[in-house]
């Protein structure tokens, strides 16, 4: 059941995508001004660190990384270029690989995570108390259920 369009939703949906790039873009440059790579790079790090065994086929990272998917076999040839993550193939699928994280990757996503968070906590937790974290979530999580299979994690 779909109600009409007003324009609170539509200045209310401009103002959630000005938000999500203000407070990306205030991260992008936290992590720059600290000498470290763009925020997808500890996107793609954290998703392999934590899957089994620090690896994950192609299709199932770019599942699970929260920044846009474009150019991700791009940014993965930089990381393999960098030592940060290697791929492997697999064994089932000789076309197949699996992207999997290597100890430098891991070490480049601990040294991000601090400046990564205290950026989270400037830009973000600073000008919310609980109770709009807690309503913020709520509704966040009403957007994801509104789609029949929810809308990407």
């Amino acid at each position: 059941m779909t109600r009409k369009l007003s324009r609170a939703a539509v200045d209310v949906w401009a103002r959630l995508i000005r938000a999500e790039h203000a407070l990306l873009e205030a991260v992008e440059a936290d992590l720059k001004a600290a000498g470290l790579p763009p925020l997808v790079w500890y996107d793609v790090a954290l998703e392999l660190a934590r899957a089994p065994n620090g690896r994950l086929r192609h299709r199932d990272l770019n599942a699970r990384v929260l920044l846009a998917k474009y150019n991700l076999s791009r940014l993965i040839d930089r990381m393999v270029e960098a030592g940060l993550v290697a791929r492997l193939p697999v064994a089932e699928d000789a076309r197949g690989a699996y992207i999997a994280i290597t100890e430098a990757g891991r070490r480049l996503q601990k040294r991000m995570w601090p400046v990564y968070g205290r950026s989270i906590a400037r830009h973000f937790a600073a000008r919310l108390d609980e109770r709009d974290l807690t309503e913020l979530d709520r509704i966040l999580a009403k957007l994801r259920a509104a789609e029949p299979q929810g809308l990407p994690a």
